[in-house]
């Protein structure tokens, strides 16, 4: 359900709230959030609340450090893991500068523009994410060890599976909160989970993103152990993928899917800092699935780009290189921009990469461009990239370009 400011005030009143977290995130995707009591709504909802923004990484210094977070009502949940008597919600905010006008570090707002230039021109994307996490055992002083949760693999089942029950519970807190998820597995590594979401729209699937990891983290801590989405938990296990599924819809009812690729694949080197932003999420690209190089197929696994095997409303295309520590509003929102420049520009797709690119030779090799093969590359091809300079505002570039 999507509320109103007052139907918020109306059940924050109803409903024995007590406190109302205001969610947001830095321009890495990390999630923040200030906690109000609930008679502080009304002001939030008029003015916003005052942040020091020095303190967040990529959104400022001492000299111009406050910042406004403005809730937005239709992101309104209830946090089901914390007390029924004085109870949770959150919502995620908007941030603005003191005078009111957007500030250039808000990713949601950067998203939400991606959307109108789409929507402007007659098309409509969604989302549906793959996410992966490791559970791990905590020590005797409840800190995560490097001891994986089972020793299960792909799609095994219990008793073997001993994550069954943690992803159940995972599934219907998603519920609670709204959030509709479509399948859950095992996945191959010990340990090693996904959950698929439903395809929704992109702002929509990004905050299902942030509330999803936060969720997770929240969930297996009450169990007892931790949760990891770093993209290389264990150097000699499979990493943790963010694999995001796409597809788009043109007004006038014309196939765009093939020019949208097309556009990804174009500027996919230059967005790749921004779907792999520590030096750990090199250590995945390349191995155990996870792609390397710029191609698409379908169906085939170790390709950067596929077409799963769907038909009519499930169509859609996998981009299988992002990590869970990218930012999701900025993954969707590059996703949005250059897939359009493909439409717009009429770009062809280049022809199907019907290999296997783990055990193809060399000189088979040789024919594919590469993505950046560390984060010091990955920056540099970012920094010289017209592309980004046009569609990301110089503070998110910066912060990037510079974390090391």
């Amino acid at each position: 359900m999507k509320y109103t400011k007052q139907e918020v005030l109306q059940f924050v009143k109803e409903e024995d709230v007590k406190f109302v977290r205001l969610a947001f995130c830095d321009v890495f995707g990390k999630q923040k959030n200030i906690s109000i009591m609930d008679k502080e709504l009304p002001r939030a909802f008029e003015y916003g609340i005052a942040i020091d923004a020095s303190a967040i990484d990529g959104f400022g210094d001492e000299a111009h450090s406050d910042l406004f977070l403005h809730p937005d009502p239709s992101t309104l949940v209830v946090l089901p893991w914390r007390p029924e008597h004085g109870r949770v919600v959150r919502m995620y905010c908007d941030i603005t500068y003191p005078d009111g006008k957007p500030f250039e570090g808000d990713t949601r707002h950067i998203l939400r523009e991606a959307i109108r230039q789409a929507d402007e021109a007659g098309f409509s994307f969604k989302f549906g994410p793959e996410m992966e996490f490791y559970l791990f055992k905590l020590n005797e002083k409840g800190y995560p060890t490097q001891e994986t949760y089972d020793n299960a693999g792909y799609m095994d089942i219990a008793p073997r599976d001993k994550c069954e029950n943690i992803r159940r519970e995972i599934c219907l807190t998603l519920e609670q909160m709204g959030i509709d998820p479509e399948s859950s597995h095992h996945e191959e590594g010990s340990g090693q989970n996904e959950i698929d979401f439903r395809y929704s729209y992109p702002l929509e699937a990004a905050d299902n993103a942030m509330t999803f990891s936060a969720m997770v983290k929240a969930v297996v801590h009450r169990n007892g152990i931790a949760a990891d989405f770093s993209p290389k938990p264990l150097d000699n296990a499979p990493g943790n993928g963010l694999h995001i599924n796409f597809s788009v819809r043109s007004r006038d009812g014309e196939d765009v899917i093939k020019p949208t690729i097309a556009g990804i694949l174009n500027h996919i080197r230059e967005m790749t800092l921004f779907l792999n932003h520590v030096p750990k999420s090199y250590d995945r690209l390349g191995k155990e699935k996870a792609p390397s190089y710029v191609s698409w197929s379908a169906q085939n696994r170790s390709q950067l780009i596929r077409i799963p095997a769907a038909v009519g409303e499930f169509e859609r295309a996998e981009l299988r290189s992002p990590d869970p520590y990218a930012n999701p509003y900025l993954a969707f929102a590059l996703i949005i921009y250059a897939g359009l420049e493909g439409i717009k520009r009429g770009s062809r797709l280049p022809k199907p990469a019907n290999i296997n690119f783990y055990t193809a030779s060399d000189e088979v090799l040789s024919k594919y461009p590469r993505l950046p093969l560390s984060i010091e590359e990955a920056i540099q091809v970012t920094a010289n990239s017209k592309f980004i300079k046009k569609y990301l505002p110089a503070k998110i570039i910066a912060a990037y370009c510079n974390q090391r």
